[in-house]
């Protein structure tokens, strides 16, 4: 399994050209495929980031879904189900978020956003794996609800439905700060920090050391995404 983050804002993109490069680092036996970010998505965050948990949660559901369940049969048919199959997509995911962390945090700051979204884009498809692997539709319209209960961003699936299908306010315009209108990138950064866990702004100041921004961003990530993964097996498992 590998990521990449595929875009170019102006100049080329410090993030994306570093996660091209660990394209194929993070193979794992464990899953084949790749979590890559579709072309143009971190511009349409840029655009609107207050909404971005919810963008990343439909998109989601429409590039992670047919891989979840394609991956869930095969598991099946190789004796696969359930919390075995579960357990399988938590370690794959694990180790694709620790690559993802190491290689956009030798970036220090310049890579703060492709390391948020291609963070969140594999827990996103980390969600649906799991859905899966317990037999849940990974197209039923509910699953990218219950991704954004998972994260935290709302109490239950109808809320986040709701916020979901444009009738209700986005979780985020509660907490970004509206005063910075000058930097979209920061507003994104703060949604998005919201979505992957909260500890992940504790580690910002690590970005600032040289040498450490890798190790601190690998081993945030992973941790994270493990938690993110124990919360999806107990939710769709019933545990």
């Amino acid at each position: 399994m590998s990521v990449t983050v595929s875009e170019t804002v102006g100049s080329p993109d410090p993030g994306a050209a570093i996660m091209r490069r660990m394209a194929g680092a993070a193979h794992d036996d464990d899953d084949d495929g790749e979590a890559v970010v579709p072309e143009g998505f971190v511009d349409r965050l840029r655009a609107d980031p207050i909404r971005a948990p919810e963008l990343i949660a439909l998109e989601a559901a429409r590039f992670h879904a047919p891989s979840a369940r394609t991956w869930a049969s095969e598991q099946a048919e190789s004796g696969r189900r359930g919390e075995r199959a579960a357990k399988r997509a938590k370690r794959s995911h694990a180790r694709l978020a620790r690559y993802g962390g190491a290689a956009t945090g030798l970036g220090g700051w310049m890579t703060v956003v492709p390391d948020l979204v291609a963070l969140a884009w594999i827990q996103s498809r980390l969600v649906f794996y799991v859905a899966a692997a317990y037999e849940y539709d990974p197209h039923d319209p509910m699953r990218p609800a219950e991704l954004l209960v998972l994260q935290g961003l709302y109490s239950d699936p109808i809320e986040a439905r709701t916020a979901l299908d444009g009738a209700g306010t986005p979780i985020a315009s509660a907490y970004v700060d509206k005063r910075l209108a000058d930097g979209q990138d920061r507003k994104l950064t703060q949604t998005l920090m919201m979505m992957v866990g909260k500890r992940v702004g504790a580690r910002a100041a690590g970005r600032l050391i040289p040498g450490v921004a890798s190790v601190v961003n690998a081993v945030g990530n992973e941790t994270e995404t493990r938690e993110l993964a124990d919360r999806a097996l107990r939710f769709y498992g019933g545990g």
